[in-house]
């Protein structure tokens, strides 16, 4: 077996995985936020724990660009969209939370982090050391100029639905109140459906197995937790708006 052949079944085995975690977080919630609960061992800060996990991907995919030999202007703009999104999710959002914010149980950040790292892993030894490489004509290629777009979409969605949870609150304030504005007219959890469409159009845009792995990972992680914390508002807030979805418009 070649090192892509390997490469290429472990990537597979990696979404076989995935496959049988999907229904699973349908009865198992992660334990943090507003799921928080005991009996998951020690706890990290919440600012901490979001550091420690995230920063396992920017630094994963840093060290890959750096060894790999994949440096085309396309590589380089698959690098800026990878690390755009985790530099805010390592480093920004951490720094944005409410000093109130939950502990985080250690074993869930040890979790998360080996699951960024696995993913950093196969798309960053894909990108910029196994692939045949990216003519710059990708750029104009549909597949990129679509799922490009997407991405971004997809991040601005993300971030501005983390902006509204955070002004729920005044400074000292603690518990939930119901979000109001933009995307969250029709759904619970706009920040997972964003980071869900940022990395299908990520998938698009690489046209490649690790980065559909990504996406399909993302959706099995974020869809059973959407529809978990959709469950949760409507039975905490009895006003609750009746016509909101979980996370995708109309449908779910």
């Amino acid at each position: 077996m070649s090192g892509h052949e390997g490469f290429s079944l472990a990537v597979l085995v990696w979404c076989v995985l995935g496959a049988a975690v999907l229904p699973l977080l349908f009865f198992i919630t992660a334990p943090y936020g507003r799921f928080s609960r005991k009996g998951w061992g020690p706890t990290l800060p919440a600012r901490a724990a979001w550091v420690l996990m995230e920063s396992a991907s920017a630094l994963t995919t840093a060290a890959a660009f750096a060894l790999g030999d994949r440096h085309s202007g396309v590589a380089l703009v698959f690098f800026v969209m990878w690390q755009g999104h985790y530099v805010y999710r390592a480093w920004v959002f951490p720094l944005l939370l409410s000093k109130g914010a939950r502990p985080m149980p250690l074993s869930v950040v040890a979790m998360g982090a080996s699951f960024n790292l696995v993913n950093a892993y196969f798309n960053g030894r894909w990108l910029f050391q196994l692939s045949p490489g990216y003519e710059p004509s990708w750029l104009t290629d549909p597949r990129f100029v679509v799922g490009a777009a997407l991405f971004i979409g997809g991040l601005a969605t993300h971030v501005r639905a983390d902006q509204v949870l955070r002004k729920l609150r005044s400074p000292g304030q603690t518990g939930y109140r119901i979000p109001y504005g933009g995307l969250y007219r029709y759904v619970s959890c706009p920040n997972y459906l964003g980071e869900m469409v940022e990395w299908a159009g990520f998938a698009l845009a690489t046209w490649s197995l690790p980065g559909l792995s990504f996406a399909f990972w993302t959706m099995a992680n974020l869809l059973p937790r959407a529809v978990s914390s959709h469950r949760w508002y409507q039975a905490e807030f009895p006003e609750y708006p009746k016509e909101r979805k979980a996370v995708i418009p109309f449908v779910l």
